[in-house]
C-alpha cells in the first residue's frame, strides 16, 4: 500500500491516479474530506501533527510526502513524519521538496525544507526528493480575473523561469515510488523553456480564443495578494526567486527526460488541459 499525503491538490490528484492505475492499492491523504478514484481510500489528516498518521501509515510500504503548508505553521515538526515512517516500517520515502532548496538555501521556507530532506537521507529509509521550480498550476491565481476582467495580473511580467507541469511532477513521483533504480536519487523538475507571466497570459488567450490583457503589479501589491495564502516568508522567497532568477534557476533540467525517458510538457499544454477554469 501507498500512502499520498496532499492527494487533492495539484500534484497529489494525478500522482493518486496514476498510481491507482497502476493497480496499487492507495490511501489519499488531505486535510479535508475529498473525492478520490475508484478504489482508493481517503483519509483526513493534519500533517502538523504526525501521530494522525500512525494508522495510515500502517502497512504501508511507501510514502509520498507534502508538507506544502503544514511545513510553515508555528506548532510544525515535519521530521515526525519521517520518524513516524520509520516506526511504522515504512520501505520507501518520496518527499515533495523545492528547487530552492539548492538554490537559494538562505531563505527561511527553504532552511525548514532542507531540515526535512536531512532528516529522510539520514533516516536509513528508501528515498527521493523532487526539487521542482515554479509550478504552471500557479497560473489558476489567475483564473476568476481572466473569467471576469479578461486580465492576468502579475509582477516582473517580463521576467521568466521554466515553470513545470504538475503531472510531469506526478508521473516522476510514481517512478520514484514504483522503481528501485530511483532510490537515493534528487531530482530537479522544471519544464522545456523559460516563460515569462506575459507570456503565458498569451497562452491562455490563444488556448481561450479571446484577448487576455496583462496588468503588471508592483512587488508589494504582489506580496499583499500572496500573504492572503500563504505565509511571509514564503511569499518573500517567492518574490525573490520570480524577480531576479539566478543561472541555476533558468538552467532547463535534464531531470524529467532521465526519469520518464520523454521531455517535460510545455506550459501551453498545461493551459489546454486546463483551460475551462479560465472560461
Amino acid at each position: 500500500m501507498i500512502v499520498v499525503t496532499g492527494a487533492t491538490g495539484n500534484v497529489g490528484r494525478p500522482l493518486t491516479r496514476a498510481l491507482a492505475e497502476a493497480g496499487e492499492q492507495v490511501t489519499a491523504v488531505s486535510r479535508h474530506a475529498a473525492a478520490v478514484p475508484d478504489g482508493v481510500r481517503h483519509v483526513p489528516a493534519d500533517l502538523t501533527e504526525p501521530q494522525g498518521l500512525a494508522d495510515v501509515l500502517e502497512g504501508a510500504k511507501a510514502l509520498f510526502l507534502l508538507l506544502s503548508g503544514d511545513l510553515h505553521a508555528p506548532e510544525a515538526r515535519p521530521a515526525g513524519v519521517i520518524d513516524l515512517a520509520v516506526a511504522s516500517r515504512v520501505r520507501r520515502v518520496v518527499l515533495l521538496s523545492s528547487q530552492g532548496v539548492a538554490t537559494r538555501p538562505l531563505g527561511p521556507s527553504r532552511i525548514a525544507l532542507r531540515a526535512v530532506e536531512d532528516a529522510l537521507q539520514e533516516s536509513g529509509l528508501d528515498w527521493a526528493v523532487l526539487r521542482p521550480g515554479g509550478f504552471a498550476s500557479n497560473a489558476l491565481a489567475w483564473a476568476e480575473s481572466v473569467r471576469t476582467h479578461g486580465t492576468v495580473a502579475a509582477p516582473f511580467g517580463g521576467v521568466g523561469v521554466p515553470v513545470v507541469d504538475p503531472a510531469d511532477i506526478a508521473e516522476v513521483a510514481a517512478a520514484c515510488l514504483l522503481d528501485d533504480r530511483h532510490t537515493g536519487g534528487v531530482y530537479e523538475l522544471t519544464g522545456p523553456e523559460v516563460i515569462t507571466p506575459r507570456r503565458q497570459a498569451e497562452a491562455i488567450a490563444a488556448a481561450l480564443g479571446t484577448p487576455v490583457r496583462f496588468h503588471e503589479l508592483t512587488r508589494e501589491e504582489a506580496r499583499a495578494a500572496m500573504t492572503r495564502f500563504v505565509p511571509p516568508e514564503l511569499a518573500d522567497d517567492t518574490l525573490d526567486i520570480i524577480a531576479a532568477p539566478n543561472a541555476a534557476e533558468l538552467r532547463i533540467s535534464p531531470d524529467v527526460r532521465r526519469v520518464l525517458g520523454r521531455d517535460p510538457r510545455p506550459f501551453s499544454g498545461w493551459v489546454t488541459r486546463n483551460i475551462a477554469a479560465f472560461r
